[in-house]
């Protein structure tokens, strides 16, 4: 194995000004300046400039948080899948103004306390404030960030514990965990409305779609489609479909047992589009000292995924232990 190391090489001045090179020399066998050398993760979150954040596996980047202040929200793009194209997409390929807020992977509801926070109108905003930690291990990365949930007159209408953690990949898929944990305000309580429309969302593709690309849906329950999957409770819904013309690939939207109402009903379209309904048939209350959990995952993967692979992937997630959400 070859190991890489830097030196860095002054040359005399020019003009007034001063030169520095940096050398790299590679070198073989064991380091013996480096005795106590701790293993490197193989994933790792790297904090990058202009508020964004980027989870990689040994250099390649798998998935970029953008979370900077003029946002509407936070969400994650890109979502690197087969080939290294991305899986998801910014808004909707046919109607890109009215679905500007359909953010490849975000999280959002339209009714929080009778404030929509799901479309890009003016005012109300999923706020940024900072990130509690990031932290890079041998299990994988993760990243812990705090959001407040403001109404346009800048009222705190909820606060949003979230974290995203990243394993190892393994073979041609990599899985993404997604735990939320939603607090009423200081001095207040929360209520999320009843809609169909949020928790968390997936905008797939262009190429992967069903109208679009010839793509596939498919639930936990053997469901095909839009006309049979929509609005229909599952523990997991797939969208796969092309990615090149010789590689199929998508993800799978998976929903966590101690989410409420699970299996919950699945929000999805064949222009590419897929969620989590968690208030559809009746709204939530969250009071003061008594938080909201969720968890969330996305599984990436390669080819057309077959149902018990999916359900192996399934039971694997919903058995996992739940990460502490306070730093």
């Amino acid at each position: 194995m070859w190991r890489r190391k830097t030196r860095v090489h002054s040359i005399a001045p020019l003009a007034g000004s001063s030169i520095l090179l940096l050398g790299v020399v590679f070198a073989s066998g064991a380091d013996p300046e480096l005795p106590d050398a701790k293993p490197v993760p193989d994933v790792q979150v790297l904090p990058l400039p202009y508020d964004q954040a980027s989870f990689e596996h040994r250099g390649r980047e798998l998935a970029r948080y953008h979370f900077g202040p003029a946002l509407k929200r936070p969400f994650w793009y890109p979502i690197i899948g087969p080939a290294g194209r991305s899986i998801t997409r910014m808004g909707h390929p046919r109607d890109p103004h009215s679905h500007s807020h359909h953010n490849s992977v975000w999280i959002s509801h339209q009714n929080v306390g009778g404030v929509s926070f799901w479309e890009d109108r003016a005012g109300p905003r999923i706020q940024h404030q900072r990130v509690l930690r990031y932290d890079d291990a041998p299990d994988g990365a993760s990243m812990l960030s705090l959001n407040h949930w403001r109404s346009a007159e800048g009222k705190v209408l909820m606060v949003e514990r979230r974290r995203a953690h990243i394993p190892p990949p393994q073979d041609d898929t990599w899985l993404m965990l997604i735990d939320l944990q939603l607090e009423a305000p200081p001095g207040g309580s929360a209520t999320l409305g009843q809609t169909p429309f949020g928790l968390i969302g997936v905008r797939m593709a262009k190429t992967i779609g069903v109208h679009d690309g010839g793509g596939r849906i498919l639930n936990s329950e053997g469901r095909l489609n839009e006309g049979e999957v929509f609005r229909r409770p599952a523990r997991w819904v797939d969208y796969s479909g092309p990615v090149t013309d010789e590689m199929r690939g998508g993800v799978t939207l998976m929903d966590h047992p101690i989410n409420p109402g699970h299996p919950s009903p699945f929000h999805v379209r064949g222009d590419g589009w897929m969620g989590i309904c968690l208030t559809l048939k009746r709204p939530l209350a969250i009071k003061p000292n008594a938080p909201l959990r969720l968890r969330y995952a996305l599984w990436v993967h390669a080819g057309v995924a077959e149902p018990e692979r999916i359900e192996k992937q399934w039971k694997v997630f919903a058995g996992g232990k739940l990460p502490a959400m306070v730093k």
